[in-house]
């Protein structure tokens, strides 16, 4: 089957910077979009970034300049760069992948890993 596994949370200082990292492994053929989801404490679930198979990009407006997402398609891994972070930007960030089946996508997910932003 395939593994998602995320790593790079932590805390960190309003004004900072942080770097999430995603690997997907197992059984895969071939991925579509990968993307950052984030949750905090009583809230919905949002799409922060997406990356499509061919590196096009698409964030949500409140990350927008100070997000970047990026990919590496012989890793299988896709990548978060946080700059200027907020207290607001404080979740449980988690990695979707979107592998292809012979009938389709399917997603999967990893656990999540935890941004704190302090003010």
């Amino acid at each position: 089957q395939v593994q998602v596994a995320e790593s790079g949370g932590g805390l960190v200082q309003a004004g900072g910077s942080l770097r999430l990292s995603c690997a997907a492994s197992g059984r895969i053929f071939s991925i579509n979009d990968m993307g950052w989801y984030r949750q905090a404490p009583g809230k919905q679930r949002e799409l922060v970034a997406v990356i499509t198979s061919g590196g096009s990009t698409n964030y949500a407006d409140s990350v927008k300049g100070r997000f970047t997402i990026s990919r590496d398609n012989a890793k299988n891994t896709v990548n978060l760069q946080m700059t200027t972070l907020k207290p607001e930007d404080t979740a449980v960030y988690s990695c979707n992948v979107r592998v292809l089946e012979p009938w389709g996508g399917m997603d999967y997910w990893g656990k999540g890993t935890l941004v704190t932003v302090s003010s």
